[in-house]
C-alpha cells in the first residue's frame, strides 16, 4: 500500500497563508460592519398615484409613507405628456390650433406677430403667467426642449392674451413622451415633505458637456439629493456615455453624491446600462448596490413573501438601497394605500430586527488588502497546488520546491506591483477547487492508515464520523478563507469584479477527488493506479464492463443528478427550483442566522457519515467511492460559498457552520436509518417459512 506523505514545509506555507487570509478577512469584516445603513426608496410618481386613488392630498400620502419608513423618493425626467395630464402645461398640435382658428373658435390671431402664423407641423405649448410656478416651469421645459432638439427648433412667443407660449418643430406623438429633464417642482415638493431625493436622469442622444452641467446645476439646488440612479434605454447608456463619463463622475464627486447601481434580476452584477461600470470606476467607487423586485414577479408574490425577501437580500448581498415598487392590488381587508403602507412598515421592521438602520446609503470604504498579505495567501494557494500533485503522483522534494518557487514568482509579480486582479481570481479558483479535495484526501489517507475492524459499534461509528466530519470541514474551510481574502476589495464588495469559474468549481473537485480515489483504491476491485500504464488498463477494464439494464438506469439517474447539480449553479435561469424547496429555504432563513446550502446539509455531510459506515462495514468499494464523491460535493459547496464576495464574510462562515450542524444531524439520522434497515433485513432473513 502506497504511503502518501504530506510535505511539512508545504503545510507550513498553507498555514501561513491562512494566517494572512484571516487578517485580511477581519479587515474586510470591519469594512462590512461599518456599512449597515439602508435607504428605502419609492417613486415620487407612485405615491402621487396612490394619493389620487385614495382621494387624499399628496402631502398627506407622503407624510404617511415617511412615517411608515420610506426615506427617499425617486424623481425621474419629466415629460410633456405628464405635464399635460396633470394640467401644468397645455400642449396642442399646430394642425389642431389651425382648425380651431378656421372654425372661429379662436377669434383673433393667436400670437402677437403680424400674421399670426400657425405651422400645422409644429406643436405649441402654453402656460399662464400668473399660474403658481408657471414661469419657472415654462423656462425649464423650454431649456430642456432646446437641449434635446436644438435651440433653432424652439421659439418663444407672446400670445395676444399675454400667456407664455412656445412653438416646437417636432413630431407631436414622439416628443410628447420624450424624457426632458429633472423637474425642479417635483424635487422641491419631495424636499418640502421631508424626504431625501434620488434622481433618475437619462442620457442625451448626442450628449455635450453643457448638457451634463445643466443636469447637475439643477439638482445642485437641492441639498437633500443622495444619489444618482440612471434610467433610460440600455443603448443610450448613462449620462455622459460614450465620451463624457469622466465629466459625469467629476460632477457626482463634486456634489457629494453616490452612484446607485441596480442589481441584475439574475443576481449577477447589474442591469445593463452602457457606461455604468466605467462610470463607477471614474467616480472612485462612490457607489451603492440597489435591489428592486422585478416588475413581472412582484404581483405573484404575497405581501409577506416580498417583505421576507427584502431583509434577506439586504443581509446577504450587500444591498444598501431598496427601490420599492407599489402593489397594484390591495390585500383583503385593506385599501390599496393601506396595503402599501403595511408593506413598507413591515420591510422597515424586518430590517431593524436584522440590525440595519435607515437613512441615505453609504459607499464602502475604499479598502484594498495589503499586497504583501495577498502575496502570502497566494504562496499558500500555490503550496496547496503542489501538495495535491504529490498526493496523486510521487514527486521528489527538490522538484516540489522548484515548482513552488517558479509558480509563486510568476504569480506574485503583478500582485506586488499593485495590480494582479486576474492572478487573484485564478488563485481563488485554485483554492475553491483544491481545498475540498485536499480535505477529503486527508480523510481517505486516514482511513487507509488505520482501517477499522468490521463490526465496530454504532456509537464508535458515530463518534468517529462526527469528529472526522468536523476536521474535514475545518480543513476545507481554509479554502473559503483564502477566497474571501484574495477577492477582498471594494470592487468585489460592490460586485464590479466577480469570482470567475463558478461552474468549474462545482465540477473540478469531483474530478480531482476521483483521481485521488483511483490512486488509492479501485472502485472495480482491481489494484489502484500506480503507474502510467495502469490508466490504460483501468480504462480498458471499464470499457469491458458488462452493461446491464440496471447499469443504464444508474447512469441515467447520474446524468439527471449531474444536470441538476451543474444547472443549479451560477447565475443563469438554469434548473427551476421546486416550490417545496422554496418553502424549505424560507423556513431555514427564519430559523437560522444564515440559511445553509442544500448541497451541504442534504447531500454532502450525510454522505460523509455514510462513507464512514461504508468503511466500518466494508461495503462495496464502488458504493464507498460514490459516497466520497457526494461528500466532496458538500465540502466544495462550503468553500464556494465564500466566492460570493457580495455576501459578508462573517455570514459565509456562519452559513458553513449552520450547514455543518444541520448536515451532521441529518447524517446521524441517515446512519440510524441504515442500521435499522440492516436489523430488519437480518430479522426478515431469519424468519421461518410459514408452511415449512
Amino acid at each position: 500500500m502506497a504511503n502518501y506523505k504530506y510535505n511539512k514545509i508545504l503545510l507550513a506555507l498553507i498555514v501561513l497563508g491562512l494566517v494572512a487570509a484571516l487578517i485580511i478577512g477581519w479587515q474586510r469584516h470591519l469594512v462590512e460592519e461599518n456599512n449597515s445603513r439602508v435607504e428605502m426608496v419609492m417613486d415620487y410618481d407612485e405615491i402621487v398615484e396612490l394619493a389620487r386613488i385614495e382621494g387624499i392630498a399628496v402631502p398627506e400620502a407622503m407624510r404617511r409613507f415617511k412615517e411608515a419608513g420610506v426615506t427617499s423618493l425617486a424623481v425621474y425626467d419629466t415629460t410633456l405628456e405628464k405635464f399635460q395630464n396633470n394640467g401644468k402645461l397645455t400642449v396642442v398640435t399646430g394642425a389642431d390650433l389651425l382648425a380651431r382658428y378656421r372654425t372661429g373658435e379662436i377669434e383673433k390671431p393667436l400670437f402677437g406677430d403680424p400674421d399670426g402664423t400657425i405651422d400645422p407641423n409644429s406643436m405649441y405649448l402654453f402656460v399662464g403667467r400668473q399660474e403658481p410656478g408657471g414661469p419657472a416651469r415654462f423656462a425649464e421645459v423650454k431649456d430642456d426642449l432646446a437641449r434635446r432638439l436644438g435651440p433653432g427648433r424652439v421659439q418663444e412667443f407672446a400670445t395676444a392674451d399675454n400667456r407664455l407660449a412656445m412653438a416646437v418643430e417636432a413630431n407631436f406623438e414622439k416628443v410628447l413622451k420624450w424624457n426632458l429633464g429633472l423637474s425642479s417642482e417635483e424635487m422641491q415638493e419631495v424636499a418640502d415633505n421631508g424626504f431625501y431625493i434620488v434622481v433618475r436622469p437619462t442620457n442625451y442622444t448626442k450628449v455635450k458637456p453643457e448638457d451634463i452641467d445643466a443636469v447637475f446645476d439643477r439638482l445642485g439646488r437641492f441639498p437633500g439629493v443622495t444619489g444618482v440612479m440612471f434610467a433610460g434605454e440600455e443603448s443610450l447608456g448613462v449620462l455622459g456615455f460614450p465620451d463624457l463619463l469622466p465629466l459625469t463622475a467629476k460632477k457626482i464627486l463634486e456634489h457629494g453624491l453616490k452612484l446607485y447601481m441596480i442589481e441584475n434580476p439574475l443576481q449577477l452584477q447589474f442591469l445593463r446600462q452602457e457606461g455604468l461600470m466605467p462610470l463607477a470606476t471614474a467616480a472612485n467607487y462612490q457607489a451603492a448596490r440597489v435591489y428592486v423586485i422585478p416588475k413581472d414577479e412582484q404581483p405573484k408574490l404575497k405581501l409577506e413573501t416580498a417583505v421576507h425577501r427584502w431583509g434577506g437580500t439586504d443581509a446577504e448581498r450587500n444591498i444598501r438601497v431598496n427601490l420599492i415598487r407599489k402593489y397594484d392590488k390591495p390585500v383583503p381587508g385593506l385599501t390599496l394605500l393601506e396595503t402599501n403602507l403595511k408593506y413598507v412598515r413591515d420591510i422597515k421592521q424586518d430590517l431593524i430586527e436584522k440590525g440595519f438602520t435607515l437613512g441615505p446609503a453609504q459607499a464602502y470604504q475604499l479598502y484594498y488588502p495589503s499586497p504583501w498579505l495577498l502575496a502570502v495567501v497566494i504562496i499558500g494557494a500555490t503550496a496547496a497546488g503542489v501538495l495535491f500533485l504529490t498526493l496523486v503522483w510521487p514527486i521528489a522534494p527538490r522538484c516540489q520546491y522548484i515548482l513552488l518557487v517558479l509558480l509563486a514568482a510568476l504569480l506574485l509579480w503583478p500582485v506586488l506591483k499593485g495590480s494582479g486582479t486576474l492572478v487573484r481570481q485564478a488563485a481563488a479558483l485554485v483554492s475553491a477547487s483544491l481545498f475540498p479535495v485536499l480535505a477529503m484526501s486527508w480523510q481517505l489517507d486516514r482511513w487507509r492508515a488505520r482501517e477499522p475492524f468490521r463490526g465496530s459499534s454504532l456509537s464508535r461509528i458515530l463518534v468517529d464520523g462526527l469528529v472526522a466530519l468536523l476536521v474535514t470541514t475545518g480543513l476545507a474551510m481554509v479554502g473559503g478563507f483564502y477566497i474571501g481574502a484574495l477577492l477582498a476589495d471594494v470592487r468585489f464588495l460592490l460586485e464590479m469584479e466577480i469570482f470567475r469559474g463558478v461552474k468549474l468549481t462545482f465540477v473540478m473537485p469531483l474530478l480531482l477527488i476521483t483521481l485521488t480515489y483511483l490512486v488509492r483504491y479501485n472502485p472495480l476491485g482491481d489494484q489502484p493506479i500506480s503507474r502510467p500504464e495502469d490508466v490504460a488498463r483501468q480504462v480498458a477494464k471499464m470499457l469491458d464492463y458488462p452493461i446491464y439494464l440496471k447499469t443504464l438506469l444508474l447512469f441515467g439517474l447520474g446524468a439527471i443528478a449531474a444536470w441538476i447539480y451543474v444547472g443549479r449553479s451560477g447565475h443563469t435561469a438554469g434548473v427551476p427550483v421546486p416550490a417545496i424547496e422554496i418553502k424549505l429555504r424560507a423556513f431555514l432563513e427564519d430559523a437560522m442566522y444564515a440559511r445553509p446550502r442544500e448541497k451541504e446539509f442534504l447531500i454532502g455531510h450525510p454522505a460523509f457519515m455514510l462513507a464512514v459506515v461504508a468503511v466500518y462495514r466494508q461495503w462495496p468499494r464502488l458504493l464507498h467511492y460514490l459516497l466520497v464523491v457526494a461528500a466532496t460535493i458538500g465540502q466544495g459547496s462550503l468553500v464556494e460559498t465564500f466566492a460570493h464576495i457580495r455576501t459578508p464574510i462573517f455570514m459565509s462562515f456562519v452559513r458553513g457552520v449552520d450547514g455543518l450542524l444541520l448536515g451532521a444531524a441529518l447524517g446521524i439520522l441517515a446512519v440510524f436509518a441504515v442500521q435499522v434497515l440492516h436489523y430488519l433485513s437480518y430479522l426478515l432473513g431469519r424468519r421461518p417459512a410459514a408452511h415449512e
